[in-house]
């Protein structure tokens, strides 16, 4: 299997550097759009020197069936998505040269929208939030000054503002594969009185995933108001989601997703299942879902509000200030058999003569928080050498986390509802920075990016594990960003950057995080997590005429106490992560597109790299009570889920102005689950392409009819892109990888019409 592999690879490569071209600015605006001022402080752009990819709404048009955000992003560079239901709806995840999405900076028209705790991204809290954005750009590495969480691998810049100037309706719907549907309906007043404008969407997305009851309900809306002057604008966003999915956080054991008979076996008798779960596992196969209780579901709604505006104060110079406020409920409910009462802070019962200390149970763990404050930026505009700007940012997160146990089988001295953890967590982050341009004569010219950041974290309270956790952490923060750019000739040019990156722990890792060392021979436990700090290295070259676009960029990428991921996932599928002090990603990024003929073009990529961890230790615990824990140290070993080869491809063939037929290639190399490069740890390389269809039509009764066919995987792949691993000594040492399979063979089918 992997033979053929790299077969169909080295053929896609072939194909890949046989034509010379780029997709790394898939189309682009030849002024900029009095909306994306505010965005502009915070989006790369030829002159800063860095790898970046823009995407606008024609080209999301095509690609929005349904699937998250994620997955219309699959075919830009260095980019790995994942989707626990398997389909691309629902909980769904990217990393960008090999970061998570810890580590990934999303801001939504400059506001922050990473979970301020977790650092990670929720897609799913906005569903269908695509249908609304009118851009999205990509930025690789430690990129330009951002608001909230650090960029440690890439950043994702999502723009909203743009708006019709005529009135139109439209209505979206899709069907698909498992029961997968998306309705939407769009409108706008047009620019009114050549200054107010009204845009609002109502979507729902409901899907049964491919993985067993691992669906989605997924509900949203987005109303948008604004005010236009010649050169100013105020603008309200009102928008918010709502998921109910059930759960398939878990994955299904290695042996199950490849269907390995012996190996199977060779599972159920380690952990000693029965022979009718043991059938029950199998015939389920790959969509196998461990949960089974029939409300094991994730329940939580997310509600937006910006106030967002941009004014001219002097000849060159623009303000743009930002409010924003975000609320956030909801919780997650799981049956949980044969509990220890001593993990819920209950006693033990005794009726008659037996003393019981266990107990099933349903419990719910919530989420109640707020997150507000403000972004701006002061841009000067001017025509001289030297341009720049000016900004900052200041928010805060108010978060409730608490637990309630609403049955049991046996409620000791417990009351319905009854709280058995209730913690806050409560996070400052203020930023400001300064950015400036200069060029020197008309072929070279240089920037400065000066960022300081601070942030405060504390928690307080009782925690899941229970525990009570009592925590303050300030982190100060110095982020500078230099680099040169020279236009070679009209078509031409190269770039040179170093920036630094800067990144606090999350939540998790503080009240959580422990690593192991080995003093006189005995291994010990070290609970304090470190902050992350990055230099980034970037050198490259853009080549851009009527039908040819190239883009090289190299990159080095060196880490201290980097946080990376073990592998292993706690009790609700997070990812356990630790430091590691030296590390490093190197890498080239190559893009490629060209106009091969009237009717046909070709758009690729690859990136080529190296991920190392100079040293890593690995902790191997004992559970029968006579065999040594276990300490292994390992050397110049992989870095977990960062693939040494991603590649992404596209060749759309036009036969007619109507009709756009597309074929869209994907290859993604080993992955390792840990961080020892263990071969038997790991998530095979996979290939897998995409076909789609589309139709846009102009009859006499519409503005616009389209038609849409996207088909998913269509050589069928059994492959899986997300997993985990753990490792236990039980007389011997014990090793269980779980993965995440995706689906096979699936469809997505659209129509849209705009009156």
């Amino acid at each position: 299997m992997n033979k053929f592999l790299n077969i169909k690879f080295l053929f896609f490569l072939g194909l890949l550097l046989g034509f010379r071209g780029n997709s790394f600015a898939q189309d682009s605006l030849s002024t900029v759009d009095l909306t994306e001022v505010v965005v502009s402080a915070t989006r790369a752009s030829e002159k800063t020197g860095m790898a970046y990819s823009t995407i606008r709404e024609k080209q999301i048009k095509k690609q929005n069936l349904g699937q998250d955000i994620p997955f219309l992003l699959n075919q830009m560079p260095s980019v790995v998505v994942t989707s626990d239901a398997g389909a691309g709806v629902g909980y769904t995840g990217i990393r960008i040269r090999g970061t998570d999405a810890t580590r990934i900076n999303v801001t939504l028209n400059g506001i922050p929208y990473n979970d301020s705790e977790s650092q990670g991204v929720f897609w799913v809290n906005m569903p269908d939030f695509a249908s609304s954005i009118s851009s999205i750009q990509v930025q690789r590495g430690v990129g330009t000054s951002t608001n909230g969480a650090g960029a440690f691998g890439a950043s994702i810049n999502v723009n909203t503002l743009k708006y019709s100037q005529e009135p139109y309706a439209e209505i979206n719907s899709s069907v698909g594969s498992f029961n997968t549907l998306k309705t939407n309906v769009l409108a706008s007043t047009g620019l009114m009185n050549d200054h107010f404008v009204l845009d609002a969407r109502l979507s729902r997305i409901v899907s049964d995933g491919y993985v067993d009851r691992a669906s989605s309900d997924l509900k949203s809306f987005y109303v948008s108001g604004g005010y236009y002057a010649k050169e100013n604008f105020v603008r309200l966003n009102v928008f918010s989601g709502k998921e109910k999915t059930y759960q398939s956080w878990y994955g299904v054991p290695e042996s199950l997703a490849k269907g390995d008979r012996a190996g199977f076996d060779d599972f159920i008798a380690r952990n000693y299942y029965s022979d009718d779960f043991a059938n029950e596992l199998w015939k389920a196969g790959r969509q196998y879902n461990w949960y089974q209780y029939e409300n094991e579901t994730d329940n939580y709604q997310q509600d937006h509000y910006q106030l967002i505006s941009s004014f001219k104060i002097a000849q060159n110079w623009r303000f743009n200030p930002t409010l924003h406020y975000t609320y956030g409920r909801g919780y997650y409910e799981q049956y949980k058999n044969d509990r220890d009462f001593a993990e819920y802070g209950l006693t033990p019962i005794t009726i008659g003569d037996t003393e019981i200390n266990t107990t099933d149970l349903i419990q719910r763990k919530w989420l109640d928080n707020r997150f507000y404050g403000g972004v701006w930026s002061l841009v000067y505009e001017g025509k001289s050498k030297l341009t720049g700007s000016f900004g900052g940012g200041w928010n805060k997160y108010d978060g409730d986390h608490f637990g309630e146990i609403i049955w049991a089988r046996y409620a000791s001295d417990s009351e319905i509802r009854q709280h058995w953890y209730d913690n806050k967590g409560i996070k400052t982050d203020f930023n400001v920075y300064a950015k400036g341009f200069y060029q020197f004569n008309e072929k070279l010219n240089a920037y400065a990016d000066m960022q300081y950041r601070s942030v405060g974290i504390s928690v307080n309270g009782i925690t899941d594990p229970y525990a009570d956790v009592h925590t303050d952490n300030t982190y100060n923060f110095f982020n500078p960003k230099l680099g040169l750019n020279y236009a070679i000739d009209r078509q031409s040019s190269a770039y040179l950057s170093y920036a630094v990156g800067n990144k606090e722990p999350s939540r998790q890792d503080i009240v959580n995080y422990y690593s192991y060392t080995v003093s006189n021979g005995e291994i010990q436990r070290q609970p304090k997590v470190k902050p992350e700090n990055l230099q980034d290295f970037e050198l490259g070259y853009r080549f851009l005429s009527k039908g040819t676009q190239v883009q090289a960029n190299a990159y080095f990428m060196k880490y201290k106490d980097q946080l990376v991921l073990t592998g292993a996932i706690n009790n609700v599928g997070e990812s356990i992560r630790l430091n590691v002090p030296d590390s490093y990603r190197a890498g080239i990024e190559l893009q490629l597109a060209q106009q091969l003929s009237e009717k046909f073009l070709f758009n690729g990529n690859v990136t080529l790299s190296r991920n190392k961890i100079k040293e890593f230790n690995e902790f191997v615990p004992s559970y029968d009570g006579e065999t040594p824990d276990e300490y292994n140290r390992y050397t110049d070993t992989d870095i977990s889920f960062s693939p040494s080869v991603i590649a992404g491809a596209s060749l759309s063939y036009k036969p007619c102005k109507v009709m756009e037929l597309a074929i869209l290639p994907k290859y993604v190399g080993k992955q390792y689950l840990d961080n020892t490069s263990s071969e038997d740890r790991t998530i095979d390389p996979y290939f897998v392409s995409d076909f789609r269809i589309n139709f846009e039509l102009n009859p006499t009764w519409a503005k616009a009819l389209g038609v849409s066919l996207l088909v998913n995987n269509v050589f069928n792949a059994q492959y899986s892109s997300n997993g985990y691993t753990y490792s236990y000594l039980y007389g011997e040492k014990i090793t269980e990888n779980f993965l995440y399979p995706q689906a096979g063979t699936n469809f997505l089918a659209a129509i849209r019409l705009r009156f």
